[in-house]
């Protein structure tokens, strides 16, 4: 069974919503972004998003925007971030991993060797906001061949298309509670709710909620209606403020207990 399937079903038996949450790989670097890893799991996490690096992120907003930069500047590469997942595996990491990547580096590393590293890696899921469902059948037949699930975005403004993205779906759907790019938000798009219930009458399959989510009251809002909740920005805001801290040896496990205990706050 495909890791991130298990996750869901064992957290249904348990009545619990995943927290999932996102990071960028290589912000600041490789080793400092396994052990980031590592805290997520002891923080309570579920499952975890690792974000490539990418130059022009059409769906991310300033924050992540920034750690793309720190990152690339650092030379970090799609190849980087599949290694990161095996590396993580060897330090004991047992979550289930989701690469979220643009498709541009997917094509430059070619589909049939991208899908091959990453199941080799131990990654159980992709994510590719730019890659829209009209034009993912090569890419969907191949994960769907080697057990990797291509878990879409859904948005509100997907409107009749919510029933065919959802169906064509595998892990979970993903919808995106407010408009426009990633980031902390005090306010959801106002149809939120409405949204949610027509993404669950169009499949079977568990549905997570993202984009905006920063707080354990917000996260504690979609628990009554969705079966995970994902914080992307608002963690790796926390991993930027936390920088001089990891980046000083003395202090390093200082700014891991921060992240740590932030993360266990919005597990709750």
């Amino acid at each position: 069974m495909n890791l991130i399937d298990a996750a869901f079903a064992k957290l249904k038996q348990e009545g619990k919503t995943a927290l999932i949450p996102f990071l960028t790989i290589g912000d600041p670097d490789i080793p400092t972004s396994i052990a980031i890893i590592k805290e997520l799991e002891q923080a309570g996490a579920d499952l975890v998003e690792l974000g490539v690096p990418y130059s022009d992120p059409l769906a991310d907003g300033p924050v992540i925007q920034r750690a793309s930069e720190r990152a690339l500047k650092n030379r970090i590469s799609i190849l980087d971030c599949i290694e990161t997942a095996a590396q993580a595996r060897e330090a004991g990491v047992k979550l289930p991993f989701i690469l979220f990547t643009y498709f541009n580096p997917v094509l430059q590393f070619g589909l049939e060797d991208f899908m091959n590293l990453v199941v080799e890696k131990g990654i159980s899921g992709l994510i590719i906001p730019d890659l829209p469902i009209e034009e993912d059948e090569e890419v969907r037949t191949l994960a769907e061949a080697k057990g990797v699930h291509l878990i879409p975005l859904v948005a509100p403004t997907s409107k009749d298309r919510v029933v065919r993205i959802s169906k064509k779906a595998r892990g979970f759907v993903y919808c995106v509670s407010s408009l426009g790019v990633t980031g902390v938000r005090a306010e959801f798009h106002s149809g939120i709710d409405d949204f949610l219930a027509t993404v669950r009458e169009a499949t079977d399959l568990p549905i997570a909620v993202g984009f905006g989510i920063s707080s354990r009251e917000q996260v504690e809002r979609f628990e009554k209606t969705c079966d995970g909740v994902v914080v992307g920005s608002a963690i790796v805001r926390k991993i930027e403020e936390t920088l001089p801290l990891l980046s000083d040896s003395s202090k390093r496990e200082e700014g891991f207990a921060e992240i740590r205990s932030f993360v266990a706050g919005l597990k709750g």
